[in-house]
């Protein structure tokens, strides 16, 4: 692995430090949901372990296939990526977003346990900070890049809102529409007993009466 490939390997470990993770087995596909305003740009970076050198290079065909699903079910995208990566895509509308990823190898006897390890970390808006500033001599493109991440963080958290705003008028009319069927039902079911009554009260009526007991 060449310097530029090792840097690439470094920068994905600061960026997923405080990621999820989960265990991926032979042909396994897993997926996770994501609740994803309309209009927003998601970014995702994702990589493989063992972290064995030796490993990567006797298996230069592993890579992960990455598929992203709308609420419809209907495919965002769907690409193949190597051992560490990024993707990104747009949603199109709000919503639970399937992210679902998947390995490409059946050689897992190189691996100990047979089971591989994908780190994951998704971030929405346009912009990230700069994780390594000492690098820029210029402080006013630093700030720039702060305030142009504090500006899609603004809006992330404002779609967010909207979101949730709309998530919970639609669960307040559904809840409205759930006691307007149970108060209804409940009318139905007493008219149901009271006429039941009536009805019992009227034979047991008729019976004495043909009887002559009254």
């Amino acid at each position: 692995m060449g310097l530029r490939g090792t840097g690439l390997v470094l920068q994905c470990y600061l960026v997923l430090a405080a990621a999820m993770y989960f265990d991926l087995g032979e042909q396994e596909e897993k997926c996770i949901i994501e609740e994803v305003p309309d209009d927003m740009l998601v970014t995702g970076y994702f990589l493989l372990e063992p972290w064995d050198l030796k490993t990567f290079r006797d298996t230069p065909h592993l890579g992960v296939t990455v598929t992203v699903r709308d609420p419809n079910h209907e495919v965002v995208m769907s690409k193949r990526y190597g051992k560490f990566s990024k993707f990104t895509f747009t949603t199109h509308m709000s919503g639970q977003h399937y992210l679902c990823f998947q390995t490409n190898s059946t050689r897992f006897s190189v691996f100990a346990g047979e089971r591989l390890k994908l780190h994951l970390d998704v971030q929405m808006g346009q912009h990230s900070i700069d994780r390594s500033p000492d690098r820029t001599k210029d402080n006013l493109k630093v700030l720039e890049a702060s305030l142009s991440h504090l500006t899609d963080q603004m809006l992330y958290i404002t779609r967010q809102q909207d979101y949730q705003r709309e998530r919970e008028e639609s669960f307040r009319q559904m809840s409205e529409d759930t006691n307007s069927s149970v108060l209804w039902w409940a009318v139905v079911q007493t008219s149901i007993l009271l006429s039941v009554g009536f009805w019992q009260m009227k034979r047991l009526r008729d019976f004495f009466i043909s009887k002559k007991l009254v």
